[in-house]
């Protein structure tokens, strides 16, 4: 049923928590799993303090999460791209062709402001497959 299932990640709780929700899935249905982390370019008049804007911090983000994933026998991609993140993990799940996007959701579209700045949101509305949302 879900062949290819896409994990977007970043360093925030959510996605930890998503992650076990992950593991059920692709063991259940011998699915690949394809782990993205999106670096996005900070404006250039504005100093960033995302560390996933670092390269080497979402290397490591990358490492670690096959790591966990490996470990529960689990053998997985990593994609690194750079862009905005929602039209990006949009953009991968579409040229791997995944049958599934699984996102932790941070709970900024509660608010009508938060529902325009949410990345699960756009991804939500945006995607070729569909998303299963882990709150």
């Amino acid at each position: 049923m879900f062949k290819t299932v896409l994990f977007p990640i970043d360093q925030s709780r959510e996605t930890r928590e998503a992650a076990e929700v992950v593991t059920n899935i692709v063991q259940k249905y011998g699915s690949r799993l394809v782990l993205l982390s999106v670096v996005e370019e900070p404006p250039a008049d504005a100093p960033s303090e995302d560390p996933m804007v670092s390269p080497e911090v979402v290397a490591k983000l990358l490492q670690n999460a096959q790591s966990l994933f490996s470990s529960q026998g689990i053998q997985s991609e990593v994609l690194e791209k750079q862009g905005k993140p929602a039209f990006t993990i949009c953009d991968v799940a579409d040229e791997i062709g995944a049958d599934l996007i699984i996102m932790g959701c941070r709970g900024l579209g509660l608010t009508e402001e938060g529902a325009t700045d949410s990345v699960t949101t756009r991804v939500v509305n945006l995607s070729p497959c569909p998303v299963l949302i882990v709150p």
